[in-house]
This record gives structure tokens, C-alpha cells and sequence, in this order.
């Protein structure tokens, strides 16, 4: 383990973590009281209220420390609090990693802190990495003990190999006996603009809410590129030699940014969140405005 994976997942970390589900706790009391009940299944039992006994009730549910208080008989009122399965897709294909190495620590980050607050709410948690193909990191888990498991497969995880989004994302089935949650976490570098757009249509057949975080370093949004160059595809080994000026540059920064309106288009028309996500800012800030945005995580 590198010093800068020591780092990443240190107990600072894990405290700023804690920080952020505290964060997000005082958020729903202010929004609303209550857990919202649901026929969905796989359920949790959550207290809700009190209220006086009456015959028929059954007998399990009476508060014996009220009765010896009051010496009048209160039940206790619970209400059904949803289960999800919480889906973490994490591109681990080498562009995710060189040249630009925040990218991937970006990606880390905020797989650990999906799965923490996943965890922290009792839901069950699946990490699974997009390169060639798609592979399942670990089982389902559940319980917030699980953290630390979840870290340490992610701090394992290899960045190589070159991305097959539509082959991946294809071949991803969540399952269907409770809601699921998706988070996909790439910088969407398929084999062609148009695979990659094509590669996301395939979550319309998910049962579940999917969100699409596209990491991106600040250095491939405006790169400070011009005269003759050589450029070398970190997947693929291709070389290709070019003479770049100020003019075909902007034409670059054009076109990308063509490419992410067009994939934001894709998602929004089949209802999936798309979110930009650049290595420059507040990790903290961030992953709240990813929350924030409607993901039902963010309220459970």
C-alpha cells in the first residue's frame, strides 16, 4: 500500500465520513419527520410514536417502563423503513489512473463514502469494477462493521486494462427483490464518444434509480497542449504525433464539451442523473450536491 493510499483512507477520513452522514441526518430532520412507510419489500422495523392501549393490541408492543411510571399502559408504534440494495460501478480501466492519478482518488473517495452511508443506514452494499468487463469486488454486505472490508477491496483495486462500457454496463443485473440504487463512476472514456452514450442507455432495463458521476481531471477539460506533440493512448498504446495550435485546441474544449452535453441528453431523457464531477473541487461539497440532487439514499 502507497503513501497516498494510507492517506486516502486514513482516520481522518473515516471521521470526515461521520461528518458528512451528520450532515445529511440534520438535512432530512429539517426536511421532513417520519419514515415514509412503503409496500416494497425487505423492511426494517423503526419507532415511530406512542400511543394508549387498547384491547386487541398485542401485548409485545406495551412500554413496561412508561406503565411503572404512569401506571397506564402505552404501546409503542412502529413503522416499516425501506431496504435497498445500494449498486457501486467503479471503472478501474487505466485512464481512470494515468496520466491523471486524482481521478482515480476521486473515484475512491466517493465509492467509500456512498458505501458508508449505505452501511450507516443498514441497506446492503455491492462494489463491482467496469474495465473490459464487468466484476463483482465483493458480495453484498450489510452493516456499518463492513466499512473497513470495503475500504480495503477498494485500496486492492488495480487500474488497468482498457474500457468496454457497453459491454459492462450490459451485461450489469441488478437484482429485483429490493429497490436498488445505482452509482456508476467513470470518466466515460469508451472506445468512441457514441459507445459510451450507447453504453448508458442500457440502464433503462435496471430496476433501479441510477446515477452517472463522470470524473474528469481539470487537465483534460482545458490542457495546457500546443506545438508538436506526441500523444500515447494509456489503454491502447496507440501513438499518434500532432501538431496542435491555440485554434485546434479550442476546438478540442469544443468538442468536449459537445460530448458531455450530449451524454447529460442521454441520461435526462431515460431519467437517469448525470453528474459532472472535476478533480479541483471540495470533495465534501460535492457529495452533498450529488445527494441533494433526489437520490433516494440521501433519505433513507
Amino acid at each position: 500500500m502507497s503513501s497516498e493510499d494510507l492517506e486516502l483512507f486514513d482516520p481522518t477520513f473515516l471521521s470526515r465520513l461521520r461528518t458528512l452522514f451528520f450532515k445529511l441526518r440534520k438535512r432530512r430532520q429539517l426536511r421532513r419527520k417520519g419514515i415514509q412507510p412503503t409496500p416494497v419489500a425487505g423492511f426494517t422495523r423503526e419507532f415511530k410514536d406512542y400511543r394508549h392501549y387498547v384491547a386487541g393490541d398485542d401485548y409485545r408492543t406495551i412500554d413496561w417502563r412508561l406503565f411503572a411510571r404512569h401506571e397506564r399502559m402505552f404501546i409503542r408504534i412502529f413503522e416499516e423503513a425501506q431496504e435497498f440494495h445500494v449498486h457501486l460501478l467503479l471503472d478501474r480501466s487505466r485512464s481512470m489512473i494515468e496520466p491523471f492519478s486524482e481521478k482515480r482518488i476521486n473515484a475512491l473517495r466517493l465509492a467509500a463514502a456512498l458505501a458508508y452511508l449505505a452501511l450507516i443506514g443498514q441497506h446492503r452494499v455491492s462494489i463491482l469494477t467496469l474495465a473490459d468487463d464487468i466484476r463483482r469486488e465483493t458480495q453484498p454486505l450489510k452493516g456499518q462493521g463492513h466499512i473497513h472490508s470495503i475500504l480495503t477491496a477498494l485500496t486492492e483495486l488495480e487500474f488497468e486494462g482498457t474500457t468496454d462500457l457497453q459491454g459492462s454496463l450490459s451485461r450489469f443485473r441488478p437484482g429485483r427483490d429490493r429497490k436498488g440504487i445505482v452509482f456508476v463512476i467513470s470518466d466515460l472514456f469508451g472506445k468512441s464518444p457514441e459507445s459510451s452514450r450507447t453504453a448508458l442507455t442500457n440502464a433503462i432495463s435496471w430496476p433501479a434509480e441510477t446515477h452517472v458521476v463522470h470524473v474528469l481531471d481539470t487537465k483534460e477539460l482545458k490542457p495546457d497542449l500546443e506545438g508538436e506533440i506526441m500523444l500515447q493512448d494509456v489503454e491502447t498504446n496507440e501513438v499518434r504525433r500532432m501538431w496542435l495550435t491555440k485554434r485546434e485546441m479550442a476546438g478540442y474544449t469544443r468538442a468536449l464539451e459537445k460530448y458531455m452535453e450530449d451524454l447529460e441528453s442521454t441520461c435526462m431523457a431515460r431519467q437517469i442523473d448525470y453528474v459532472p464531477w472535476t478533480t479541483d473541487l471540495h470533495f465534501e461539497d460535492m457529495f452533498l450536491a450529488l445527494l441533494s440532487r433526489g437520490s433516494t439514499l440521501a433519505g433513507a
